[in-house]
C-alpha cells in the first residue's frame, strides 16, 4: 500500500498579509509592479517550502495577485474585447477593477464560500489565445524552491471554468459543451508544456462536479478528458465542497490517474458520510489513486485522530493507493495559529490553521493504520438538538402593505447608501492606538464621534434621503458583533482572503452565543442626534455572521443561526426603543451557505430564512427592516428571499447586468428594491448619466409596476474600501441622477 500526502491549495497572502499591502501599495502607485511581484513570488515560496519542509510529498502551487479563476482567464487569453485596448497587468487588473469607461468583470461567491471569484464572460465561439507564460514562471519557481518531484501546478478544469461563466451576451444562447471544446487545444497545450517541465503531476480543479448539475455533465467530463489525458500527463481531478453524488460511478472511471474527493462536506455537518457512503457501495478504482480529503480545511478546529481513522477504514477497503489531503483548499482558513497568542489557552489548544493542517495531513500519511474501522462510522458525529422557539415569534404582527403605510414616507427614488463609509488610515491608527491603550475611551469615542459628524454632514449637503452613521467603529461586519457576543472568540493574526486585497478575520463560535447589553444602540442615537433624517440602524444578519465565522462542530448549523438570531432581536428592540425607524440587518451570506445539492436547498433556506424572522420580527409595524444581499446569484431562490418579509431588499445589480431586477420583476416582487446603482469595488466615479441609466432600468423591467417611491437608488455595496476622494463624487452623481428622473429632465454627464 502507498499513502503520500498532497495539498491541494494554501493561503496566498503571506504570514503577515504581505502581499496584501504591497498589492494596495502598487495600486496607489506608492511602489512599482517589480517591487510587486517580487513580494508576491518571496510569499510563494515561503508557502511551498513550508509544505514541503513540513513532509508533503506533492505540493500544490498555489498563489495569485487577485482571484485564481482570473488567472485561467488570464491565461487563457479569454479577455473580454472591451478589455483588447490594454495588456498585461493593466488588462488583468482592469478585469478585476475596472478603469474609467471600461466596467470591471463581473463578480459572485466561488461556489458556497466567502471567496468572490471573477466571472468569465464568454461568447458562442470562444477564441482563447492563450499565453501561459506567467504560470510557467511560477512552476519554474516552485521547481527551484521545492524540487521538479514536489512541485504540482493547480489549474482550474475547463469544465468548471465554463460552469461558472456567463455569456458575453445575455441575448445570445451559450454553448457550454461548445465552449469547452473550443477551449480544449489550449488546454491540451498547456498539458503537453507542462509534461516538458517535467512535473509530475497536474491538479485540475473541477469543483463544479459537487453541484446537483454535475450529474448532467457525464458528456463534457467524458470528452474533455478523454482528450486531455491523450498527452500523457498524470492529471489529477480535484473535487471539493461536498460529496459527488450521482456523478460519482462514471467519474471514478475518467481516464485520469488520480481522483480527490471531500470527506467532510459543508462545514458544521455530517454530510461528507455521503462519500464515504458513495464508496461503501460503489468500491473504488484499483488503478487510480484516491485523493483522501480527510483533513478539514473549512474549520480552524484541530482534526484529532479523525483523519487517521479514516485512512485506515480506507485501507480496510482495499484502496492501496491513497493521497492524504485536506478536504478543500486551505486558502479558506488563516495561515498561522502559532501567531495566535492571546486567545484563551484552552481554545489555542484546539487550533489548527493552514499551517497546521499542512502538519495534520503529513502525520496521517505516516500514521501506522489501525485495523476494524468502519469508513462511515470513522467521521465524526455532529450533535442537532431541537430549538423551543414559539411559533409566533417568527412572524411581524402586520401584513407588509398595511405596516408600510405607517413606516418612513419617502420622495421618488429615495437616495440612501448600503452602511459603511471609508476606514480611512487616520480612523486605523485611531482604532490601534486605543487597543493598546494610547488612547483613552473618551479620546476613541471622540474621534468616533468626529467621524459620525463628519458623514452627517456630508450627506446633509449631498442630499441623501436615509442617513447612516458609517460605521467607523467597526472593524468588519461580523467580527464587530462577535466582540459584543458571548461565545465568541477572535484573532490576531486570523486573516482570510475574501478576494484581491479585501481579507476578512472571521471569528471563531466555540461556546452558547448570547448578547452581554446594546451593540449599536449609542452610536446611532448620536448620529440620530444631529439630524432631522432618519438614520439607519446597521446590524449583521444571523445567517451571515454564522456563515462568516467558524463554526462549532459539535453542534447544528441551524442551532447555532437560531442562537444568534435570538441576541440580534434584543438588539433591534433596543434600537427601535432608541428610536430607529428604519433598521438595515444584512444577509449577503444568504445564498452563499445554500447546498450545493438543491435536494438538500429547502432544509437549509427553512431555518436560514426563520433565523432572519426571529432576528426581525421584534420590530413594530412603523419599524423599517431592510435587509441586503449582494454578489451571489439569488434569481434561483426568490421565494426564500421573499420568504425573508423584509420591507426593503437592497442589492448589488451594476456589474450583473439587469439580471436578478428581470427576476424580480418576473416574480412579482412587492416590497421596496433598493437595487445597486454603481460598483463599489471599482475606483472609478460613475458620472452621472451612467447612474441616470441604471435607475431607469428599474422601471424598464417593470420593477413594482413603476411605484417610485418603493425604488431606492443606492450603491452595490459599503463604501469601506473606498476613498472619500471617490465616494463623495460618486454619491453626489447618484443624488443628481436620482433629482433629475423626479424631475423628469435628462442627464447629460
Amino acid at each position: 500500500m502507498t499513502i503520500i500526502s498532497s495539498t491541494i491549495g494554501f493561503p496566498r497572502i503571506g504570514e503577515k498579509r504581505e502581499v496584501k499591502k504591497a498589492l494596495e501599495s502598487y495600486w496607489k502607485k506608492a511602489i512599482p509592479l517589480e517591487e510587486l511581484l517580487a513580494v508576491n513570488n518571496e510569499a510563494e515560496k515561503i508557502a511551498w517550502k513550508l509544505q514541503a519542509d513540513a513532509g508533503i510529498n506533492l505540493v500544490g502551487l498555489d498563489g495569485t495577485l487577485y482571484d485564481q479563476v482570473l488567472d485561467t482567464i488570464f491565461y487563457l487569453g479569454l479577455a473580454p474585447a472591451r478589455f483588447s485596448s490594454l495588456s498585461g497587468y493593466e488588462q488583468y487588473f482592469a478585469m478585476a477593477r475596472g478603469v474609467p469607461g471600461i466596467e470591471a468583470l463581473d463578480m459572485s461567491k466561488f461556489f458556497d464560500t466567502n471567496y468572490h471569484y471573477l466571472v468569465p464572460e464568454l461568447t458562442s465561439s470562444v477564441s482563447p489565445k492563450p499565453d501561459f507564460s506567467i504560470l510557467f514562471d511560477k512552476i519554474k519557481r516552485g521547481q527551484d524552491t521545492i524540487g521538479k518531484d514536489k512541485a504540482v501546478p493547480i489549474i482550474i478544469g475547463p469544465n468548471t471554468l465554463v460552469g461558472l461563466a456567463k455569456p458575453a451576451d445575455a441575448s445570445t444562447p451559450f454553448d457550454h459543451d461548445g465552449a469547452i471544446k473550443a477551449l480544449l487545444p489550449a488546454y491540451t497545450q498547456l498539458l503537453q508544456e507542462l509534461k516538458g517541465m517535467g512535473v509530475p503531476e497536474a491538479q485540475l480543479h473541477e469543483p463544479i462536479l459537487a453541484t446537483t448539475d454535475a450529474a448532467k455533465l457525464k458528456a463534457e467530463f467524458t470528452s474533455s478528458y478523454g482528450e486531455l489525458s491523450k498527452v500523457g500527463l498524470p492529471i489529477n481531478l480535484v473535487t471539493y465542497y461536498d460529496d459527488i453524488g450521482d456523478a460519482y460511478e462514471w467519474a471514478v472511471k475518467l481516464p485520469v490517474q488520480a481522483i480527490s474527493l471531500d470527506f467532510l462536506g459543508v462545514p458544521g455537518s455530517a454530510l461528507g458520510n455521503e462519500t464515504a457512503a458513495l464508496i461503501e457501495k460503489h468500491g473504488f478504482p484499483s488503478d487510480k489513486r484516491l485523493g483522501a480529503g480527510v483533513v478539514d480545511g473549512r474549520s480552524v478546529f484541530a482534526d484529532g485522530e479523525f483523519p487517521g481513522k479514516l485512512i485506515a477504514a480506507l485501507q480496510d477497503k482495499g484502496i492501496k493507493d491513497i493521497s492524504v489531503q485536506s478536504s478543500v483548499s486551505l486558502q479558506h482558513l488563516p495561515y498561522n495559529a502559532e501567531l495566535e497568542t492571546a486567545l484563551p489557552k484552552e481554545l489555542q489548544s484546539r487550533l489548527a490553521f493552514a499551517k497546521q493542517k499542512v502538519a495534520e495531513i503529513a502525520a496521517a500519511a505516516k500514521a501506522s493504520p489501525s485495523k476494524g474501522v468502519s469508513l462511515t462510522s470513522a467521521l465524526p458525529p455532529v450533535n442537532d438538538p431541537k430549538e423551543q422557539i414559539e411559533e409566533k415569534l417568527f412572524n411581524r404582527s402586520q401584513e407588509f402593505k398595511t405596516r408600510r403605510e405607517a413606516q418612513i414616507q419617502t420622495v421618488e427614488f429615495p437616495t440612501t447608501t448600503i452602511g459603511s463609509f471609508p476606514q480611512t488610515a487616520e480612523l486605523r491608527r485611531a482604532r490601534l492606538q486605543f487597543k493598546k491603550g494610547q488612547l483613552s475611551e473618551q479620546e476613541y469615542e471622540k474621534v468616533i464621534n468626529e467621524y459620525i459628524k463628519y458623514s452627517n454632514d456630508e450627506q446633509e449637503r449631498i442630499g441623501l434621503d436615509v442617513f447612516v452613521h458609517g460605521e467607523p467603529e467597526r472593524t468588519d461586519m461580523v467580527e464587530y458583533f462577535g466582540v459584543k457576543l458571548e461565545g465568541f472568540a477572535f484573532t490576531e493574526n486570523g486573516w482570510v482572503q475574501s478576494y484581491g486585497s479585501r481579507y476578512v478575520r472571521p471569528p471563531i463560535i466555540y461556546g452558547d452565543v448570547s448578547r452581554t447589553g446594546p451593540i449599536t444602540v449609542k452610536e446611532f442615537k448620536y448620529a440620530q442626534s444631529l439630524t432631522e433624517k432618519p438614520v439607519k440602524g446597521m446590524l449583521t444578519g444571523p445567517v451571515t455572521i454564522l456563515n462568516w465565522s467558524f463554526p462549532r462542530k459539535d453542534l447544528s448549523r441551524s442551532a447555532q443561526a437560531y442562537q444568534l438570531a435570538l441576541a440580534l432581536r434584543e438588539e433591534v428592540d433596543d434600537l427601535q426603543k432608541a428610536g430607529c425607524r428604519v433598521i438595515q440587518v444584512d444577509e449577503p451570506a444568504l445564498r452563499e451557505g445554500l447546498p450545493l445539492k438543491r435536494a438538500r436547498w429547502e432544509s437549509y433556506l427553512s431555518w436560514a430564512v426563520r433565523a432572519f424572522r426571529l432576528s426581525t420580527v421584534v420590530a413594530d409595524p412603523s419599524t423599517q427592516i431592510v435587509t441586503h444581499l449582494c454578489y451571489s446569484e439569488f434569481a434561483d431562490i426568490l421565494p426564500a428571499i421573499d420568504g425573508l418579509d423584509a420591507d426593503v431588499l437592497t442589492i448589488e445589480n451594476s456589474r450583473s447586468g439587469d439580471e436578478m431586477l428581470r427576476a424580480l420583476a418576473k416574480y412579482g416582487y412587492s416590497r421596496d428594491i433598493g437595487a445597486g446603482v454603481y460598483d463599489v469595488h471599482s475606483p472609478v466615479v460613475p458620472p452621472v448619466d451612467f447612474i441616470e441609466k441604471k435607475i431607469k432600468t428599474f422601471l424598464d423591467v417593470g420593477l413594482l409596476s413603476g411605484n417610485k417611491k418603493l425604488l431606492w437608488v443606492n450603491p452595490d455595496c459599503g463604501l469601506k474600501t473606498r476613498e472619500w476622494s471617490q465616494v463623495l463624487p460618486s454619491l453626489e452623481n447618484m443624488v443628481a441622477a436620482a433629482k433629475k428622473l423626479r424631475n423628469g429632465s435628462t442627464a447629460t454627464a
